[in-house]
């Protein structure tokens, strides 16, 4: 039996959620027996909490050290609105301020307390430290991206190094280190620069499900591909861009096609940038376009798109990045465009770095990147595989596994390949074996003799890239090894034998020019889908009278669920995940008044909306129904969409529809006759495609939602 019983019971009562996620209850009971911890769980799967819910338990003050002050602000933000007492103490409070919390925290009144690693080192902060205690003792210092400790980390923050000083000073105060990255190496330097004695360590599954990951090939068509991604989008976006001025040029396009988009970089000026992300963080605007200075300990947990326009420069790095989508557990799409000028770019930035050493680091990190970018295996076997998790394939939600290339048996390839490599002694990398078997006849060919092989020519019939092709998949399979000291040196290994003595087969998946189209994640429960509409309007009026983001007062999931269950009374609204006590007796209220209210809306027009539905079965939702009522007013659709509380991508979906289920919208306001004449000759072109190649065939005078509202006609008037 557990020596901590009612853990259960307090989560629910702070929190709002029924039961732990996977390892958060062991984290928990080692951190409440004051045991050192080292915790790595991906983004989005619950890390705060590890130390979070033993702060409320255990006596004394927690400490926790946050790199950034958004990200500190964020997440006292959130506790404060679970009524329990957080505070943070940075440079954007005046004296008077830092005093008041200092007062607050010293009459015991303050359980968690957020701190830069400056602030915490210096000299003025150490000595109150100590008064706090002696007077009301100190819990554990948390240290929240521990990663930033490790010069093999993607974010090394040198004053992180400077921690150990906590160790030496308050021997007896466990340190919990927290990080949602860490390779092996990476893992050993925060044990060391934290001076961690024997601390329990849990490793979660890097493996973030609900996040669906693509690779597109980045060229003249990809921003309109770009647009049709935001427009097939419910929710936020972010955009990362390789350079400043890349960021402000595609958030000038996206705010040139009436998007509501914000750039964010380090040349915009300190206010600047926090106004735009506390913009982006509240919701009043959808999309952040950004450089990599954006995103460290960003909590907004519904991010449904994540675009590197870009490619990153290495893998920690876009799992980093790619990861701040959907940190509530909601599916999310990550897309990565893909090109090799991006890759000339990051290579001229390798070369300017002083350091020889920094520079082969930074090129070896770059060919993981386009390994993965390249790569034909499954997505997460080639991500997971980085961070030394084997991860068996076939996962269900990358484009690779969803349009699975046609396999060919490449055994008598990979047996030229993996004996080119013995016979070069194991001593060089993968351009130089592709070399020898095309039979070049380089200097580098020639110097070593490596001409006179027996292996010298015999792979002309395949080109340089089809042998990369090869080359990476025998990685990713095991079959082939490669050094890890920046010169990526290939090795052979057991399995790498078997190949070569005919014992083990060689699939390879053989990429297909094709466009992947993601259909199926984003609808969910239509029917819920106006109640859902009514409590996130709902919500916003909340947070913004209290100036805070959204997702503070619920998350998405809880709203989900509560357009779902539609609770009637206080007690069944109680019991949705994600409610707690304090908000309960907060927002319960308010929330059910507007359930109901919509129930009583609902069955009062339920026999009202029988009327006008059309033949065949194929009837309008009630939500497109509401739509094309405003629209028989007279009402333009920014109108309908600022009536409704909807976004003008979701009006014109509802009269697409509307067009197609054969109900009377007057398509002449909508789009221009020699338009509609255009697009549906374009149509009976190229058939029932996406709305991307219509649009590159048709030009940039035609826009989505005309081709949308086009392609509705067209449907109706060739159904059979």
């Amino acid at each position: 039996m557990s020596e901590f019983p009612h853990l259960e019971r307090a989560l629910k009562y702070h929190f709002g959620y029924d039961q732990f996620r996977p390892g958060q209850r062991q984290v928990i009971e080692a951190g409440l027996q004051n045991r050192d911890l080292l915790v790595v769980m991906p983004t989005g799967g619950g890390k705060s909490l590890c130390f979070q819910l033993p702060a409320l338990i255990k006596g004394g003050l927690m400490v926790v050290v946050s790199p950034l002050i958004a990200l500190m602000q964020d997440q006292v933000e959130a506790l404060r609105n679970n009524n329990i007492p957080a505070t943070f103490l940075n440079s954007s409070l005046n004296q008077y301020q830092v005093r008041s919390r200092e007062h607050a925290i010293l009459n015991g009144k303050v359980k968690l307390l957020y701190v830069a690693p400056e602030r915490l080192v210096s000299d003025r902060f150490l000595p109150f430290l100590d008064l706090v205690q002696h007077q009301v003792g100190i819990s554990a210092f948390a240290i929240d991206e521990a990663h930033c400790v490790s010069e093999w980390g993607h974010d090394f923050r040198p004053e992180y190094r400077q921690l150990i000083l906590l160790r030496q000073r308050y021997p007896k105060v466990p340190t919990f280190a927290l990080t949602a990255t860490a390779t092996d190496r990476v893992r050993a330097d925060i044990i060391q620069q934290l001076g961690l004695r024997e601390p329990t360590i849990h490793i979660a599954s890097f493996n973030r499900q609900n996040l669906y990951y693509e690779v597109r090939e980045k060229n003249k068509g990809s921003f309109a591909e770009l647009l049709e991604l935001i427009q097939d989008t419910e929710g936020s976006v972010i955009i990362y861009c390789l350079t400043r001025k890349k960021v402000d040029e595609i958030a000038f396009k996206l705010q040139h096609h009436q998007l509501s988009a914000l750039p964010y970089h380090a040349g915009l000026s300190d206010e600047e940038r926090s106004k735009n992300q506390t913009q982006f963080i509240r919701d009043d605007v959808r999309i952040m376009v950004a450089t990599i200075a954006f995103g460290m300990g960003i909590n907004k947990p519904d991010v449904r798109l994540v675009v590197h326009f870009d490619i990153p420069r290495n893998l920690e790095s876009y799992y980093q990045e790619s990861g701040r989508g959907g940190r509530d557990g909601e599916a999310s799409r990550c897309t990565l465009f893909y090109s090799y000028g991006d890759v000339k770019t990051i290579e001229y930035l390798i070369n300017q770095k002083p350091d020889p050493q920094e520079q082969l680091i930074a090129k070896q990190q770059l060919r993981q990147v386009i390994d993965y970018a390249e790569g034909t295996d499954c997505r997460r076997v080639i991500q997971l595989g980085y961070f030394g998790e084997r991860f068996p394939g076939n996962c269900g939600n990358c484009d690779n596994c969803r349009s699975p290339k046609p396999m060919q048996d490449w055994t008598i390839e990979a047996m030229k390949f993996l004996s080119c490599v013995a016979r070069c002694k194991e001593r060089f990398g993968m351009a130089h074996i592709i070399d020898v078997l095309r039979g070049s006849k380089n200097q580098k060919v020639t110097q070593y003799e490596h001409d006179q092989l027996s292996t010298y020519g015999i792979g002309k019939d395949k080109t340089v890239d089809e042998w990369r092709m090869l080359g990476r998949s025998l990685l990713h399979q095991g079959l082939l090894e490669q050094t890890s000291d920046g010169y990526a040196v290939l090795k052979l290994n057991a399995l790498s034998w078997e190949v070569m003595r005919k014992k083990r087969t060689v699939s390879l998946a053989v990429p297909v020019v094709q466009k992947i189209s993601w259909k199926e994640r984003s609808s969910k429960a239509e029917a819920a889908e106006m109640l859902l509409m009514r409590l996130r309007s709902l919500r916003k009026n909340l947070a913004d009278q209290q100036s805070v983001p959204p997702y503070v007062v619920f998350p998405d999931s809880t709203l989900r669920l509560m357009a779902q269950v539609q609770p009637q009374s206080l007690e069944e609204f109680g019991k949705l995940s994600g409610v707690g006590s304090h908000k309960l007796a907060q927002y319960g209220e308010k929330f059910i008044h507007e359930i109901v209210a919509y129930r009583q809306e609902n069955t009062a027009k339920s026999v009202n909306s029988q009327v006008n539905l059309g033949n065949g079965g194929n009837f309008p939702t009630e939500t497109e129904l509401l739509t094309l009522q405003l629209h028989k007013q007279g009402l333009s659709v920014e109108e309908i969409a600022e009536q409704r509380n909807l976004r003008p991508t979701t009006i014109i979906r509802h009269l697409a529809d509307l067009i197609d289920k054969n109900q009377p919208v007057n398509f002449d306001l909508l789009v221009t006759p020699e338009k509609q004449q255009k697009i549906c000759q374009v149509l009976d072109i190229l058939g029932d495609i996406s709305l991307t190649p219509i649009k590159e065939y048709l030009g940039n005078n035609y826009s989505f939602d005309e081709i949308r509202l086009a392609r509705g006609k067209w449907r109706r008037n060739h159904k059979s």
